[in-house]
């Protein structure tokens, strides 16, 4: 018999000092990102800094694909919940733009401005905008902390409106994190400042499903264990509670190329989200 117990709980949940060369991130997003932009932009299918709610981070941006868009896909960055923003994740529209879909990428109010609970209902909001901007299916998916905000927005509390979420087909958590309560042991907490109430009333894995949802949790096999075991985690919960979920460790990746994916649109991780 195995028994484990987590003695680090900052070191369970730091990426970068446990990567080789974590320390070219999250600069090595910048370049490809705004390269993406920019093409975009010339040719007429970019659409930046669109107001979804009065905050002064409260905007979104909205990429289209060369012929009317056959559905939305929705980005949510991470950064948990404190750091980074829209900007940084441009280049990874490519993959479901070339497939012929729109892709919308918000950012939000960051911690300590902002409790998790008020992000998750600026994430609402965004996805009601790009959902007024875009007809058709949506796909949600997001990274890290943007991977607990998008299962949040399928759970039964979720703040989107009963169309909007009627409308959801597939959503994917890329490396989430989906019960809140250990990160109340790590050292982020203080400007975080997550407390018991938060973390049950925000921690997808501690929540029911909406009806109808289809969920898979994607994680880099060389991530930290506790990135594999929330993956795992909510697939596992949300099983039991009648959604339709899948789990998969993708070889050779970590935290932070384990997003690479959803800039080809023939990888498995786009051909994943745009399932359904």
């Amino acid at each position: 018999m195995i028994v484990r117990k987590v003695q680090d709980w900052d070191g369970a949940y730091s990426n970068g000092v446990n990567i080789a060369g974590g320390d070219r991130w999250p600069e090595a997003w910048v370049a490809p990102a705004a390269a993406y932009r920019k093409e975009l932009s010339a040719a007429g299918r970019a659409q930046l800094d669109i107001a979804y709610d009065g905050g002064e981070r409260n905007r979104l941006d909205l990429f289209l694909p060369a012929g009317a868009p056959k559905g939305l896909v929705v980005f949510v960055h991470g950064g948990y919940w404190m750091a980074l923003d829209k900007s940084f994740w441009s280049y990874l529209a490519r993959g479901a733009v070339e497939s012929g879909y729109a892709v919308t990428m918000p950012s939000y109010t960051l911690a300590p401005q902002a409790r998790i609970t008020d992000i998750t209902a600026e994430i609402g909001k965004a996805i009601e905008k790009a959902a007024e901007l875009v007809s058709g299916d949506i796909r949600l998916t997001g990274h890290s902390a943007g991977g607990h905000l998008v299962t949040r927005m399928i759970s039964t509390t979720s703040p989107l409106s009963d169309g909007v979420r009627r409308r959801i087909v597939n959503t994917v958590s890329l490396s989430g994190v989906h019960d809140l309560r250990p990160i109340m042991k790590t050292g982020m907490n203080d400007t975080l400042k997550i407390d018991q109430a938060e973390a049950l009333a925000e921690s997808p894995a501690l929540l029911p499903p909406m009806d109808g949802a289809r969920l898979v949790c994607w994680v880099g096999g060389g991530e930290r264990s506790e990135f594999i075991r929330q993956s795992e985690l909510l697939a596992n919960i949300w099983t039991g509670l009648g959604a339709a979920t899948g789990f998969y460790a993708e070889p050779d990746r970590h935290h932070f190329n384990v997003i690479d994916g959803l800039a080809d649109a023939a990888h498995p991780l786009t051909r994943t989200l745009l399932e359904g």
